[in-house]
């Protein structure tokens, strides 16, 4: 059981920063090496997603590096200003409390942090659930259901499902015009139709061409779909290969750049870059969750003869079933709280909920905050990714607390870490071996 009133005498050298007997130079290392790090992951997210969007030429030269070194210097500034505080806490209470080394330091320091981060990117975090995929099918459940609605996704999140499922989707047309095999955009479509597959079966020259094309264009398809050149099995078939391509290039693109610098010592890494198990699993989750949800949406609208939102609803729940085949807790998490914050928005724009000023902010504050008091505390109950993440973010220098001395708390801070023990220089430090034991017993 956690001492709420205990404290330590402990200098910051001898908890937090062990490597370094230095309050600034540990400082400046850990700023450096999360800004090592946090370009190696905003740089080629921010290129991915610029090409999945299709931005044309001006965004990569006059806004693509500025936005990349704005996130990179958010989350540079979580992790260097943690460590700041951690000091700062230390000196103005002259001893640790258990809420001081991990809360009370990541509290001013991720405020601070994402004040430098773009509004729109400052998501809403949470920390645990109680079931990745069923949380991944109601968030799916909504998030297509809104796509389906008029002005019910706007900006990046429109686009993103745009580009995902396809604009065959999008709701462009009236629940009438579906419903009505006779009106005029249904007359004008179907001689393009007839002149494509005319021009389309002179350019096949192979059998198997002409058999894909048969399949394609002469299948069954339901009048209120508006998969124009497609049946609806093939519409899913063709949904499915390329959001799986997609999801495999994707990966493919993050692992190779590592493996090109051991391309001359180890040329076996690029190989297993490229088929790495990853990669496919990405593609079957992404390819999966497209097939899902077009096969269920004209399966309903043949089922129930019309073209409605509500298919949204059942297709998006089944569709985020895929999260079975990658189970990203990241990728669950963030496109719930976003989810969280859209309704949150909706319902102010309504007049149902009172706007609260920087409340994203604050949210993410307190968030990471209690991550940190975690990554501190108690490691065992932290999330493994998150906790990878840190030591990936600070260069490992969070595993080198001394969580030995923290015990005392009740936390069991030490349970993880094999009685390790931080060689310090004993001229900077208070508490004296002896003193340590007495502390422990």
């Amino acid at each position: 059981m956690a001492a709420f009133s205990k404290s330590i005498p402990h200098s910051c050298y001898e908890i937090g920063h062990t490597w370094n007997t230095s309050c600034t130079k540990s400082t400046l290392q850990v700023t450096v090496g999360a800004l090592q790090e946090s370009l190696k992951i905003y740089a080629p997210l921010y290129i991915i997603a610029a090409i999945l969007r299709r931005r044309k030429l001006d965004y990569y030269i006059h806004k693509l590096l500025p936005e990349i070194l704005r996130s990179t210097s958010f989350l540079t500034a979580n992790g260097g200003l943690y460590i700041m505080f951690f000091c700062i806490l230390r000196k103005l209470l002259g001893k640790f409390y258990i809420w001081s080394a991990g809360f009370g330091a990541a509290l001013p320091a991720s405020y601070l942090a994402i004040l430098i981060e773009r509004k729109s990117r400052r998501g809403l975090l949470t920390i645990y659930m109680a079931n990745l995929v069923l949380l991944f099918c109601f968030t799916a459940a909504l998030y297509m259901f809104f796509f389906r609605c008029k002005d019910g996704l706007k900006g990046f999140a429109f686009s993103a499902l745009k580009f995902i499922v396809g604009k065959e989707e999008i709701p462009t047309h009236s629940v009438v015009e579906h419903r009505n095999p006779s009106t005029s955009s249904h007359v004008t479509e179907q001689p393009v139709v007839e002149d494509q597959t005319k021009k389309t079966k002179k350019s096949l020259i192979t059998l198997t061409g002409q058999f894909i094309d048969r399949i394609c264009k002469h299948g069954p398809r339901h009048r209120c779909c508006r998969h124009y050149e497609d049946n609806c099995i093939s519409y899913c078939v063709k949904g499915f290969i390329r959001m799986f391509s997609v999801g495999y290039l994707i990966q493919c693109c993050l692992r190779i750049p590592s493996a090109l610098r051991h391309l001359f010592t180890k040329p076996s890494r690029l190989l297993s870059a490229l088929y790495n198990k990853e990669n496919f699993q990405l593609g079957a989750f992404l390819g999966s969750f497209v097939s899902i949800y077009k096969g269920t949406s004209c399966f309903l609208r043949w089922v129930r003869d019309l073209d409605d939102e509500l298919h949204a609803l059942i297709a998006g729940f089944l569709a985020g079933m895929s999260m079975m085949f990658y189970k990203s807790t990241t990728i669950s998490m963030y496109l719930a709280s976003k989810l969280v914050e859209t309704l949150y928005f909706k319902g102010i724009e309504a007049g149902k909920c009172p706007y609260v000023a920087r409340a994203d902010t604050i949210i993410y504050a307190i968030s990471t905050a209690v991550c940190f008091q975690a990554a501190v505390m108690e490691v065992q109950n932290l999330r493994p990714s998150y906790w990878k993440f840190l030591l990936r973010l600070t260069k490992g220098r969070f595993a080198l607390m001394n969580r030995r001395a923290l015990d005392v708390f009740g936390t069991e801070a030490s349970r993880d870490f094999k009685g390790f023990i931080p060689r310090l220089d004993p001229r900077y430090t208070l508490v004296k071996p002896e003193l340590e034991l007495e502390l422990h017993s």
